[in-house]
């Protein structure tokens, strides 16, 4: 069997990463040799990720008297900094062989502003002549317009979609090797935990707010006052608990800091509680707890989608109206754009109509998660399926 390495990993203070991990260890055949090359391995040391697999840097130090870096400096004297951001990682991929197998567990890495950078790293993977795997990704229309773009996702091996969204995007390309396998995360166990005082089980709204979606907003304060709107009228009008759930930690992107600033201004109602960091795990314990779920991330959403609670995503990309399409049939009423998000009770809206479909909701999670799941699972054997070939 080959030496599999898992990359593309930020950390897991975005516990959306570490459920990625968590499932792919997890469902990879046990004769796999594999290891994560790691942005952050303090923060998986923090959450025992050491105890599934074995985590080397994924950056190290460099000199700045090497030739290396003196290119990379040339390039970013003529405004290219791609180069130079390469460069830490150079000495980790030193080590890869022609039989390793990569795999991008970072599905979503093409959908940011310095997704080249990634391309470039995929470039000097692809050097050492093993096969790579992107695994999970959701990538947004306009890419495919980029051909920077096209030839490198056409260097992959095979490529899982995770929605059928980008699945259709990649066969209307020519891109070969493609298979629609639903996000890992969605098999990640859920672990029993103890409930603070003021949460009550089966009548708690979960609320998942997160610093990206403030900056994708259309017009500045709204979303902090839809949420503001939505939190009073669950007050007054429910007897719903409000549980604000952080999913990503990370020190400047941190749900916590958006989070707290409506605790400190509901707290004294009683019914309205902010839970604390823990593992990915313990997160959707939580959330599925919860009689309903708005979220941001996309993860967190995952961990409410895979446990039946009834689900609104606050949505700004391909990703979460993919997802929610593959399982409703449609993305309307399940996913609300950001984007969108024109006067002050949008949000509460969206969320009436959830609450007045409960049920209906309810049903068809129950009815479609199982399948869902068990396709979600079936990523190690179409891994041995297509690089064993």
């Amino acid at each position: 069997m080959s030496e599999v390495f898992l990359y593309n990993h930020g950390g897991s203070k975005n516990h959306g990463c570490e459920a990625l991990v968590r499932t792919v260890c997890s469902l990879l055949h046990e004769d796999y040799k594999i290891s994560l090359l790691s942005e952050s391995p303090q923060e998986d040391i923090y959450y025992d990720i050491q105890k599934l697999v074995e985590i080397k840097p994924a950056k190290s130090a460099y000199s700045k008297f090497s030739f290396d870096f003196f290119k990379a400096y040339l390039s970013l004297r003529k405004g290219d900094y791609i180069p130079l951001d390469v460069l830490p990682y150079k000495k980790s991929l030193e080590k890869i062989n022609a039989n390793d197998v990569e795999i991008s567990i970072g599905g979503d890495i093409y959908c940011y502003d310095d997704y080249r950078k990634f391309i470039e790293l995929h470039k000097l993977i692809c050097k050492k002549g093993c096969k790579t795997v992107l695994l999970g990704c959701s990538l947004e229309k306009a890419l495919f317009d980029d051909p920077e773009f096209i030839e490198d996702i056409n260097r992959y091996d095979l490529i899982f979609a995770r929605e059928s969204l980008t699945y259709k995007l990649l066969e209307d390309a020519g891109v070969k090797n493609i298979s629609l396998i639903p996000d890992s995360a969605f098999t990640l166990p859920a672990e029993k935990v103890e409930l603070p005082e003021s949460f009550i089980a089966g009548n708690t709204v979960g609320l998942n707010i997160s610093p990206l979606v403030l900056k994708k907003e259309s017009s500045e304060g709204i979303v902090m006052a839809n949420c503001r709107n939505l939190i009073q009228s669950i007050l007054t009008n429910t007897d719903c608990a409000v549980a604000l759930i952080p999913h990503v930690v990370w020190q400047d992107n941190d749900d916590r800091t958006v989070l707290k600033i409506l605790y400190d201004e509901f707290k004294s109602s009683n019914r309205v509680l902010l839970i604390e960091d823990a593992n990915c795990m313990q997160l959707k314990g939580y959330i599925s707890q919860c009689r309903f779920f708005i979220g941001a991330r996309t993860h967190a959403t995952i961990a409410a989608y895979s446990t039946c609670v009834p689900t609104l995503v606050l949505g700004y990309s391909i990703k979460s109206r993919g997802i929610a399409r593959d399982l409703f049939g449609d993305e309307e009423h399940y996913v609300l754009p950001v984007q969108d998000l024109q006067k002050e009770n949008d949000l509460t809206d969206a969320f009436m109509w959830l609450s007045e479909h409960e049920q209906e909701i309810k049903n068809r999670l129950e009815s479609v998660i199982p399948e869902y799941k068990a396709k979600a699972g079936t990523v190690g054997s179409e891994l041995d399926k297509h690089l064993n070939k």
